[in-house]
């Protein structure tokens, strides 16, 4: 509701704010002065021995030290009570003696309407408490005694009992509640054929239902019968009751929240009851539906991030993926959610029951963000043995995370599912050092390599046998090379947004030589199908900041590349065929190298020398282009033009080879 102007200060001018947060803590009276109000007290906020709370009356605004918390009479009520802004208002009105301000005459209607049929559910709520402790709730008990809840347990949740028959209609006549309204606040209900009105709840364990302001809106029955149609009804959704809007135990998770514990949401009334009981007292279920936003929306309003303990079965499964389609487009920094997967076959209660509270800590302390559910809900039981099924698995998760608004968010669990994917494809040697000749267990080993024209000699490392790499004898100016190559692919895509689509598999397999580099290629594959130029951009300054974009848009080789002056997509996909070609030939032709040395140091190998001219000559063929800007080119003992640095490697392999090459 709409407050009128002024209201708010006339309620803070009511109240003395000593008095307000005087409820909750202890004044130190060294340290305050009661005259000036100039007030300290250890702060509510965190756990504390010296008193860093702050309180300045006459201004009206409170500060901790220590924490940081700050604020006025309305936020500490907020913040220590765990209410809304206008139960905060209404709170502090009733205590100030100030009326609220009258709401729309309709709008009042209403809620005196929704006062009355919450009465109405109080009446029930007698009614079924009493005949739980009559002779007709002798089986209830019996079943309540089973599953271990005691009678005090029962008092607190306000655990009834439903007769069979109409015996709750002819108990609310008696007190002058009308069938009609009986019927309006869901607990009697009417057949469409016309016939009399009847109990809605009849031989049913019966678990109130409340608000977060603690007005009965609805009821949760158990079948007592085993071949009942349903085991758990709620009541039917009415003016007062929308079970999609609503969470059983809301109040006191809500309070429970306010003094810090994590709130925790369960699957029914029974793990509620026995996970509080326990000692975990911000817990509440849904209402015998799947999580709706709604009731998401209301738990990040408890805390920022709720723990969903859901069975470890496959329906249980189930329920947390559909929780994480829910949640993607709702998330926030600061709001999320984590999983825990209880053991197959038990739910809260169970567990409790069987290992104690301690196991279910456990379960909750080893709950995991929703990026590791995705992930297992993508590949669990997969096989990946194909570029085909590889790229599927690519496809599920750009669209599972597609819907998250945030940039940054989606940015990092872009990130994560990357390495998870890169982990996941991540090629495995078999063998170690040692296994391959020379230095047992994978001790170091020198290799040395002559210099050009037999001019001495030099040593490349001392690394274990299966650690020595091409990069080691390639040099900078090749590195330069795949920079500025990688450069130009990338401002290509940023000015030419859309192609990405189209060359995604050799996207995704380009390892760039930077981090750098690295982000904002992350950052352009998060927003591949981004057809805005301007906006592409924004989206990968937001994940990677300006700077980043800067330093790779004026590489003086970008400048000058034409799809990025006038950008063109015939041009750009022919621009961005040529680099990446020249880029996978490239580091082919490493990658070979890699394996020849690797394999020298531990064996001759009378295919190695053949292996070394296939990879040169499509490195050659890819960037012949090259060979016209380079000035330190020289023949090979095959004919083939290699650079520098290549051809003493190449040199040195031949002469280990064959010495008297």
């Amino acid at each position: 509701m709409s407050l009128p102007p002024g209201f708010l200060d006339e309620l803070r001018t009511r109240l003395s704010l000593t008095d307000v947060v005087g409820r909750k803590v202890m004044w130190d009276a060294r340290k305050s002065n009661a005259g000036k109000g100039d007030m300290w007290a250890p702060c509510p906020f965190h756990a504390e021995k010296s008193a860093s709370f702050h309180v300045d009356d006459k201004q009206g605004f409170y500060y901790c030290f220590g924490c940081h918390a700050k604020g006025d009479a309305i936020t500490f009520v907020r913040e220590t009570e765990n209410v809304s802004f206008i139960e905060a208002v209404e709170i502090l009105a009733r205590e100030a003696g100030m009326p609220m301000p009258e709401r729309d005459p309709r709008a009042q209607e209403q809620t005196d309407k929704r006062s009355a049929l919450a009465e109405v559910n109080e009446a029930a709520n007698r009614f079924f408490r009493l005949q739980l402790q009559q002779s007709g709730g002798a089986e209830a008990r019996a079943y309540l005694d089973k599953r271990g809840m005691k009678p005090e347990t029962r008092d607190r949740f306000e655990i009834g009992f439903a007769p069979n028959g109409n015996a709750l209609l002819r108990a609310l006549k008696d007190q002058g509640i009308s069938a009609e309204l009986a019927i309006e606040a869901g607990v009697a209900a009417k057949p469409d054929d016309g016939r009399e009105p009847y109990d809605f709840f009849r031989d049913r364990i019966v678990f109130p239902i409340r608000d977060g302001r603690g007005r009965l809106i609805s009821f949760g029955g158990r079948a007592m019968d085993p071949n009942a149609r349903a085991k758990y009804l709620n009541g039917p959704e009415r003016l007062l009751f929308d079970k999609g809007a609503a969470l059983y135990n809301n109040g006191p998770a809500r309070a429970a929240c306010g003094k810090g514990q994590t709130l925790v949401v369960s699957e029914g009334y029974m793990d509620v009851i026995a996970l509080s009981e326990a000692g975990f007292e911000a817990t509440v279920a849904p209402l015998g539906t799947a999580i709706t936003e709604r009731q998401l929306q209301l738990m990040w309003r408890m805390s920022p991030e709720p723990v969903i303990a859901l069975d470890g079965d496959t329906a249980g499964l189930r329920a947390a993926y559909r929780v994480i389609d829910l949640a993607m487009p709702l998330l926030q920094a600061g709001q999320s959610l984590r999983f825990a997967i209880l053991p197959e076959g038990q739910d809260p209660d169970d567990l409790i029951k069987t290992k104690g509270a301690g196991a279910m800590q456990e379960v909750l302390d080893a709950a995991v963000p929703m990026v590791t559910l995705l992930w297992r809900r993508e590949t669990e039981g997969k096989v990946f043995d194909s570029p085909e099924r590889r790229a599927t698995l690519d496809k599920a998760l750009r669209d599972a995370i597609r819907p998250i608004t945030d940039a940054s968010i989606k940015g990092h669990y872009g990130e994560i599912l990357k390495e998870m994917r890169f982990q996941l494809f991540r090629p495995q040697r078999s063998g170690n050092g040692g296994a391959r000749g020379g230095g047992g267990n994978g001790a170091p080993r020198r290799a040395w390599v002559p210099g050009s024209g037999g001019q001495g000699r030099y040593q490349v490392a001392a690394v274990p046998t299966a650690g020595l790499k091409a990069s080691m004898i390639v040099s900078g100016d090749d590195n330069n090379a795949d920079l500025m190559r990688e450069a130009v692919v990338l401002a290509v895509l940023i000015c030419n947004p859309g192609l990405a689509l189209q060359f995604l598999p050799q996207l995704e397999g380009l390892h760039t030589r930077t981090e750098e580099h690295g982000a904002l290629l992350h950052a352009i594959l998060t927003h591949a199908e981004e057809t805005d130029a301007a906006a592409l951009r924004q989206n990968v300054i937001a994940m990677i900041g300006q700077e980043a974009l800067d330093r790779v848009m004026s590489h003086p080789h970008v400048q000058i590349a034409p799809p990025v002056r006038r950008p063109d997509a015939d041009t750009a996909q022919m621009c961005l065929t040529e680099e990446l070609t020249k880029l996978k030939a490239r580091r082919g032709y490493r990658a070979e190298l890699d394996e020849g040395v690797e394999a020298l140091l531990a064996a001759d190998d009378e295919k190695l020398t053949w292996r070394l001219r296939q990879a040169a000559e499509a490195r050659n063929r890819a960037t012949k282009a090259e060979a016209e800007d380079r000035t330190e080119f020289d023949v090979a003992d095959n004919g083939l033009a290699l650079s520098r640095s290549e051809r003493e490697a190449f040199h040195a392999l031949l002469s280990k080879i064959n010495p008297q090459k």
